[in-house]
């Protein structure tokens, strides 16, 4: 078995009650953790069914009682609030038969003292608890009264073959599952799947597959959702969550030898790499058939029919219109959302159509090129990080106005430069496209690989296309930006003017001195010579205000 190590992939898990564990977890094994949580727990608005429950069981009405989780035994615990009932309820759980699905409720049963008849062997899903049943009780249970509790949804397929099983089933809800309050991250978390932004993903619980695809229905992204799971690494904690991900057409890589997620994470560490690879090399041979429609997409677009030919797809069989390419594109630019948002929602569109580990879009001011957006949020250098023109590939790129495409050993071409504190920038192949408005350039696309990458033609041609449509926006931005500065800047002329004048009057000095007195101000108090004028103006408006204050009794009079 190979050492157990992500050797630094890049690794999503949607898990939430242990979000931190697993995070360690990943990292513990060379692996890049994104935990995102993917659903909450709360309170039913009614306890009613399982208050019933509890009362009926202290009443001898139930033969066999049946735990899903943990989390519910210690759930019923709380709602019965009263201490005597309280005690009664566990006396009562002493004196029935009890079954647990597997360690965790065995766990917070036995915190109570409760004797348990059953439990179900792993991986502990709902078909091994009917058989642990059966084996127990065989013919027998056709005459017990049977309570199931339930965890977060309900289990239809078990209730069913209890049905047939049993004198009868109650269903005892104690809690169920929500999506998180802030989607945001789920969101992103479909974007780097859809994209290629994501390694491996390890699901937990079925309830995860089946939030993230909810997610991914309210962003129209299903498809490309599905085709993402399908291109990485998917690794499913049991068979209760691969069932899940098969129903939305995901299979799985791999089910960890024990559904613990200790196992989960160790084994993923151990054949991720390969999977990987195998992933890969599969894609790779697989992404021409589906490149060959956004060939002829781009191709069309630019008005020409010869790449259709070639690619020798259908007019039928073409995934991205042109239409639909230059809508998509072009509505993103025209938002009325800010520059910022602009320009990340380029990247996401980009990174969905364009395989990539990581992209960024530099903006020229002046002789500097600025990060302003990025694949992969940097806070720390995005608006911060600059280039100058003609430094690195970026440099080059936005000096000569011409791509670079690097299949291979991008950190050895002599244009390369390294900055440290991206993290992106460990990369081995590269794609770099000067942004371009009126033949002059305002900026540059990045798009890096972790791994040797062969950019076609018609992924060359298709990012020119983008920085062509969005140089005009960039350009627009800039103007807008300079003019913005040219109008606070005038505005400020206009504050020291005033309170230049305002001194004048006051202090009975020139105007030069005046602008001194402001100076030396500024610089002891370390505020700018707007905020000095700023100053001097408020207190002359506190000065009028007081005296027109004064006045009116006076006038009154």
């Amino acid at each position: 078995m190979a050492p157990a190590s992500f050797d630094g992939l890049r690794i999503l898990s949607l898990e939430s009650r242990r979000a931190n564990e697993m995070a360690k977890l990943i990292r513990t094994f060379g692996g890049e953790p994104f935990v995102v949580p993917a659903m909450r727990e709360v309170s039913l608005e009614s306890n009613r069914l399982a208050l019933d429950f509890v009362e009926k069981l202290i009443a001898g009405e139930f033969d066999l009682v049946v735990f899903l989780t943990g989390v519910g035994v210690r759930t019923l615990m709380k709602i019965v609030e009263d201490d005597e009932k309280r005690e009664k309820f566990v006396a009562a759980l002493k004196q029935t038969r009890v079954a647990a699905r597997g360690p965790k409720p065995v766990a917070a049963l036995k915190e109570l003292g409760v004797p348990i008849a059953v439990v179900a062997p792993e991986p502990n899903t709902w078909r091994e608890l009917v058989d642990a049943l059966d084996k127990e009780f065989g013919a027998g249970l056709s005459g017990l009264r049977v309570a199931v509790q339930e965890y977060g949804t309900s289990n239809p397929d078990l209730l069913e073959v209890l049905n047939e099983k049993a004198a009868s089933v109650t269903k005892v809800p104690v809690y169920q599952w929500a999506l998180p309050e802030d989607l945001q991250p789920l969101r992103e978390a479909v974007l780097s799947v859809s994209s290629g932004g994501i390694d491996v993903v390890l699901f937990t619980t079925g309830i995860q597959v089946v939030h993230l695809f909810e997610i991914a229905e309210q962003m129209d992204s299903v498809d490309a959702l599905r085709a993402g799971l399908r291109s990485v690494v998917v690794a499913s904690i049991g068979p209760t969550t691969t069932e899940a991900l098969s129903e939305f057409g995901v299979r799985p890589d791999f089910e960890p030898s024990h559904p613990k997620m200790g196992f989960l994470v160790n084994e993923a560490a151990q054949l991720s790499g390969k999977l990987v690879e195998e992933k890969k090399n599969k894609n790779a041979r697989s992404m021409s058939a589906r490149q060959a429609g956004l060939r002829v997409a781009v191709s069309r677009s630019a008005g020409s029919l010869e790449a259709e030919k070639e690619a020798g797809v259908e007019e039928k069989a073409t995934p991205i219109a042109p239409i639909d390419f230059l809508h998509e594109i072009t509505s993103r630019i025209a938002s009325a959302d800010s520059f910022h948002k602009v320009l990340g929602r380029i990247v996401d569109f980009v990174t969905t159509v364009i395989p990539c580990d990581s992209c960024f879009i530099y903006v020229l001011e002046g002789d500097k090129l600025t990060l302003r957006a990025s694949k992969n949020p940097h806070a720390d250098v995005v608006d911060h990080l600059g280039i100058k023109l003609g430094q690195g590939i970026t440099g080059w790129v936005a000096e000569h106005r011409e791509p670079v495409v690097l299949a291979s050993n991008a950190s050895e071409d002599s244009r390369f430069k390294l900055f440290k504190n991206l993290p992106e920038d460990r990369f081995e192949a590269m794609l770099s496209m000067p942004i371009l408005c009126a033949s002059k350039a305002v900026g540059v696309i990045n798009l890096q690989h972790r791994h040797s990458y062969q950019h076609t033609t018609n992924e060359v041609r298709l990012l020119s296309t983008i920085g062509y449509l969005v140089g005009a926006e960039v350009e627009r931005a800039r103007l807008e930006n300079e003019n913005a500065q040219l109008t606070g800047r005038l505005e400020a002329r206009k504050a020291v003017e005033r309170a230049k004048g305002i001194l004048q009057r006051d202090m009975k000095v020139g105007e030069e001195e005046a602008y001194r007195m402001m100076q030396r101000e500024s610089r002891q108090r370390r505020k700018s010579m707007l905020e000095i004028a700023e100053a001097i103006l408020l207190g002359e408006e506190i000065r009028k205000g007081q005296m027109a204050a004064e006045q009116k009794p006076a006038n009154g009079n």
